[in-house]
């Protein structure tokens, strides 16, 4: 009976000594890709970073009839504006009679 006491106890001993069990590393999600912040109007249109896109049926109408944020800027031909750029900005442009012909980012 005193060996199997010392047998069980030894077995134990060694027991709680051995290294515990290795869980797998948890297996890392895919990085989004990175996409370089816009350095000119065109990348920014591109890349809508001012929500052009949403406003691209109204492409045709008059400007007079159409509301914007505070904010948006109105380019008509001959305009001056200034160079500054800003991706977030949204720029609509009109023509000569006032239909917008387009929106873009700068």
């Amino acid at each position: 009976m005193r060996m199997m006491l010392i047998s069980a106890a030894t077995m134990l001993a060694l027991a709680a000594c051995s290294p515990p069990a290795e869980t797998p590393a948890p297996t890392p999600e895919p990085a989004a890709p990175v996409v370089a912040p816009p350095t000119n109007a065109e990348e920014a249109t591109a890349q809508d970073t001012c929500g052009a896109s949403g406003y691209a049926a109204m492409v045709g109408t008059q400007i007079a009839a159409a509301t914007f944020p505070e904010g948006v800027r109105t380019i008509a031909p001959d305009s001056v504006v200034t160079q500054d750029f800003r991706a977030d900005r949204l720029n609509v442009l009109v023509d000569a009679s006032g239909v917008i012909t387009g929106f873009q980012c700068y």
